[in-house]
């Protein structure tokens, strides 16, 4: 058991030992170059529309600082406000990211531990969906959310209804539906990689135990997949939340259910004459997902290598 954890901290410690040899004036650097765009975004949300296109952000002084931009978005913008925004991305993020890594969680226990008849090609023909292009769908999952999905039988001259019309289009389900579907073949392919690298050792002792599928994978598997479940989540969360085509495609003409990417790209206007709003929303939107990746940004390296070693 001691010698499978050694392999498996092998290569967090060899990245965290390549870092630890970069100068720190280096990984300085690269902080500031990264941090000045959204340091300069926080700033120019502070400004009004004449100082934000006479001077640039860094001349910035005390006195040209105001709160009109934020009062603007969060209680009298024409396009609706940012908050009722914020609940949409909100409807659409949670579902999207939590019941992926539900179905998916299952879906690899069963493709790594349980031993079933055409196990293997029904996992690679899930992973192979990886390679079919969003755009290239969004098209016929649309149609199918407006009219159904219904199949004509040749030889009998019948129809028959496949998928009835649920009355999705123009809806915030809709939009969740889409990323759950997308996201699964690859939540399910990095899951498997980790849950197939446990120790089998300590499964068999539960099976002698008498514990059955179930309790191995609820009381053993859940608990020891935390990073990779962690790393899933960030990924898919921030995807989804910064999502436009999606949401665009699926729910872009029912003002109740856009998100704050739509919310954020119709704010200009259609002459952009009130383009100095959307740093103020920009930097709004983008909050939720920081709070989001440092509340969880332990689990970050950890998932990432996850299932890299087999144990």
């Amino acid at each position: 058991m001691s010698m499978t954890l050694n392999s498996r901290r092998g290569p967090i410690d060899r990245i965290y030992g390549l870092l630890r040899s970069i100068p720190v004036g280096v990984l300085w650097i690269i902080v500031i170059v990264w941090s000045v765009p959204s340091f300069s975004l926080f700033l120019n949300s502070w400004r009004s529309r004449d100082a934000q296109r006479n001077s640039g952000w860094w001349t910035i002084k005390p006195g040209d600082l105001t709160l009109d931009n934020y009062d603007y978005i969060f209680n009298a913008s024409a396009a609706g406000t940012i908050g009722e925004s914020l609940i949409n991305s909100m409807a659409i993020a949670v579902p999207a990211t939590i019941i992926p890594i539900a179905i998916a969680a299952f879906a690899a226990y069963g493709f790594a531990w349980i031993d079933f008849k055409g196990r293997k090609t029904l996992f690679i023909a899930t992973v192979s969906l990886l390679a079919i292009p969003l755009q290239v769908a969004l098209i016929p999952l649309l149609q199918t959310y407006v009219n159904g999905a219904h199949l004509t039988l040749p030889f009998i001259d019948k129809t028959v209804t496949i998928i009835p019309n649920l009355g999705l289009v123009n809806t915030s389900t809709a939009i969740w539906l889409t990323h759950t579907g997308f996201a699964l073949p690859f939540a399910i392919f990095l899951l498997h990689n980790y849950i197939s690298s446990l120790p089998k050792d300590v499964f068999e002792a539960a099976r002698i135990d008498g514990a059955d599928h179930f309790t191995i994978f609820w009381r053993l598997v859940l608990p020891l997949s935390v990073p990779v479940l962690a790393a899933f989540a960030i990924f898919q969360f921030l995807w989804t939340w910064n999502d436009f085509l999606i949401a665009n495609t699926m729910a872009g003409t029912n003002p109740d259910a856009r998100p704050t990417t739509i919310f954020v790209a119709t704010l200009a206007g259609d002459f952009g004459t009130n383009e100095h709003l959307l740093p103020a929303a920009a930097f709004v939107q983008s909050f939720v997902p920081l709070i989001v990746f440092f509340a969880m940004q332990r689990y970050f390296v950890r998932g990432l290598l996850a299932g890299s070693v087999k144990g």
